[in-house]
């Protein structure tokens, strides 16, 4: 079922269109940064950024703070809403069932493909960004140790490599837990695009959320909190609290949401 899944998403023209779009983004951001005067000077300005400008090898991950905010998260929600909702509304979640399918099986299948889609495009996005940046902004001598951190240190090959990892893996986790709470939403509604636009709530009133003083004994438990502290992973020394508390925050999200989710479907009548 799994593999079934899989395929279906990986087969799927719409996947690698949107794949293509989001990657899109961050390749024209580097196309404008190399021919105009938009961005600070070498030297000046926030270290990590003046990096960036300099040495296109760390363009991976900017372009991954300028999708992670907004175009990936609304690409997760729409192709999660789609998992359950949108084969009860095709008609065709009854005859899924009908063969000798378990309900959580399904359920952990879909939320396998979507996954493999967050993956795909994240890779996808840093590759890119890796290869249009060290193309276009330039590619210091990395071997050297002349790659620099936010805090304008160096950085060695093996460091730059583990902190870009850990980052990439921290962003999939974070879209992990948008995954579930579209899935959740998945289970609830027969609309895949109620499912998609309520998670995308969820996320704007999380976002609204986080710049409102009168919300400040609710923001640390808030969704996007923490989404855009992979950052800290590039100053030195690496700066964890903001990381673990990101991590520990979106294990609780998607283990309490996906347990939900299960037990809707489970107990659910499939009537369509």
């Amino acid at each position: 079922m799994i593999l079934v899944e899989l395929r279906k998403m990986l087969g799927s023209r719409r996947t690698w269109a949107t794949i293509l779009l989001i990657d899109a983004l961050p390749t024209l951001v580097a196309v404008l940064l190399s021919l105009t005067d938009l961005g600070p000077r070498p030297g000046t300005g926030p270290a990590f950024l003046s990096a960036v400008l300099t040495d296109g090898t760390l363009f991976p991950l900017a372009a991954l703070a300028i999708v992670l905010p907004l175009f990936l998260p609304i690409a997760v929600a729409v192709t999660a809403g789609e998992a359950i909702a949108g084969e009860a509304q095709n008609g065709t979640l009854r005859y899924l069932l009908i063969r000798p399918v378990g309900r959580t099986r399904l359920l952990v299948a879909k939320l396998v493909a979507v996954m493999a889609f967050v993956v795909v495009t994240v890779l996808v996005v840093a590759a890119t960004a890796y290869v249009v940046g060290s193309l276009l902004l330039g590619q210091q001598d990395v071997l050297g140790g002349r790659a620099v951190s936010v805090s304008g240190t160096t950085l060695s090959t093996s460091e730059l490599v583990f902190r870009t990892l850990i980052a990439l893996a921290y962003a999939m986790l974070c879209m992990l837990g948008v995954a579930a709470i579209a899935l959740f939403l998945s289970t609830v509604v027969e609309s895949p695009l109620g499912a998609a636009m309520g998670t995308m709530a969820v996320l704007v009133a999380s976002t609204i959320l986080l710049t409102l003083d009168a919300a400040h004994g609710i923001q640390p438990y808030l969704p996007t909190r923490y989404w855009l502290a992979f950052v800290d992973l590039f100053r030195d020394p690496i700066l964890w609290r903001d990381v673990v508390r990101g991590v520990l925050l979106q294990v609780v999200y998607v283990v309490v949401f996906l347990a939900a989710g299960w037990a809707n479907f489970a107990t659910k009548d499939i009537t369509d």
